[in-house]
């Protein structure tokens, strides 16, 4: 073992989005010790979250193939003013991780999402382990700028582990409703310790492995909470 194997990715090769592409070095997260939640400003206004419009999707590789899907935000909100988003908390359910691939059949499908829920006897612990840990938590730390990009930072909490991030977003404020996308992001799932399948945690695994990286895209409608 090339590290410690401890506890946001997939079976037959994937996870929350684990992705190789040419611009990965671009749209790496390099994750921070968790920071204080951000003060929302006095003038700030308070949006819930729709969770009908809003998603994360994944994206994971392995040598021989890749898997793709989405996970449900269940619940949060955001606090704005005018012109920027200051704070927030955004609750992840776990329990609805969905493998959208196309061309796979319904039962591979079924299995797949079984075993990255951690709901398969004997195999709780491979991945998400949703019985123990039910949701995921972002809750924001700030908003920032660099080179011209909006930057959203907060802490990510899976599995109880909690790391600071930060990625590119786009976002459109209206007195009624905000829209927040991120850019494509990636992380190492192995920092929050989704270790399954891993080169960097196991050895001897040959050409079964799955990657670390993780590919996130996240996309959140907020609604002026009446």
């Amino acid at each position: 073992m090339k590290k410690t194997v401890l506890n946001f990715v997939l079976v037959a090769g994937i996870t929350f989005g684990t992705v190789s592409c040419k611009n990965d070095k671009e749209n790496k997260v390099e994750p921070e010790e968790a920071q204080e939640a951000a003060v929302s400003a006095e003038d700030a206004m308070t949006y819930e979250i729709d969770t009908t419009e809003s998603t994360i999707k994944w994206r994971g590789t392995k040598p021989t193939g890749e898997h793709q899907g989405t996970i449900d935000i269940q619940e949060g909100s955001l606090m704005a003013t005018s012109e920027e988003i200051t704070s927030g908390k955004v609750i992840i359910d776990m329990n609805s991780i969905t493998v959208t691939d196309e061309g796979m059949a319904d039962k591979d499908k079924r299995s797949l999402e079984n075993h990255l829920k951690g709901t398969v006897e004997g195999k709780e612990t491979d991945f998400f382990n949703v019985k123990k840990y039910p949701t995921a938590t972002f809750e924001i730390t700030g908003v920032t700028e660099e080179n011209g990009q909006k930057m959203l930072q907060g802490n990510l909490t899976l599995k109880e582990e909690t790391k600071n991030i930060k990625f590119p977003v786009r976002t459109s404020l209206g007195n009624e409703t905000i829209i927040l996308t991120s850019d494509a992001f990636v992380i190492d799932r192995t920092d929050w310790g989704v270790n399954y399948g891993s080169k960097s945690v196991f050895d001897n695994l040959g050409d079964n492995f799955i990657s670390d990286d993780m590919e996130l895209t996240i996309n959140v409608t907020a609604r002026r909470a009446q």
